[in-house]
């Protein structure tokens, strides 16, 4: 049997959806369920030529300015950046399977711009999101299942900086942890 691999993505964006807006940086972390981080894949994109920042996004990021001009060192081309990515996620040693917090959000720009600019997923359609797996595990309902509520040792001190090879590395080891807590029940 091939083994799963679980590759924690993180991605940061000027709106809030792909197409009018633009996916600004984004990073994975590739896991084995044991906490083994097999590598990591990061870049910031440049931004869509036909697309127009959402004033409201703006404002954001005008409150977190170090997180700002991380996300714009280098920006590359998406195209190139996009088939990069997708050559890394293939030579994994294992099963890719989309990790995210929200998934629904992450995997939305990440899954657009692989199909806008290479053609394809290597994740086909789906994605976990942690915060379902977490409700599943606190046997909580979904609106209580943020990280707030979630017991601190699944953390292990990784702080959420806005920079999305930080947050995805740090999402990795929660996804882990949670993974571990179900498995025990």
């Amino acid at each position: 049997m091939t083994k799963e691999i679980y590759i924690s993505t993180d991605i940061e964006a000027d709106g809030p959806i792909p197409g009018p807006y633009s996916m600004l940086s984004f990073a994975s972390a590739a896991y084995l369920p044991d906490k083994t981080l097999l590598g990591t894949f990061a870049a910031n994109l440049e931004t869509l030529p036909e697309a127009v920042p959402d004033p409201k996004v703006m404002d954001w990021w005008k409150e977190h300015p170090e997180a700002w001009e991380a996300c714009r060192v280098d920006p590359r081309p998406p195209e190139i950046v996009m088939q990069n990515y997708v050559d890394w996620v293939d030579n994994l040693p294992g099963k890719p399977v989309f990790v995210g917090y929200p998934a629904a959000y992450d995997f939305m720009f990440v899954y657009w711009y692989m199909i806008r600019f290479v053609g394809r997923s290597p994740f086909a359609h789906s994605a976990l999101d942690i915060k379902t797996l977490a409700m599943a595990v606190m046997k909580t309902p979904y609106r209580k299942s943020t990280k707030r509520h979630m017991p601190d040792e699944w953390f292990e001190g990784f702080p959420h900086t806005h920079n999305a090879l930080d947050d995805s590395t740090g999402q990795g080891i929660l996804f882990c942890n949670i993974l571990a807590a179900l498995r025990e029940t």
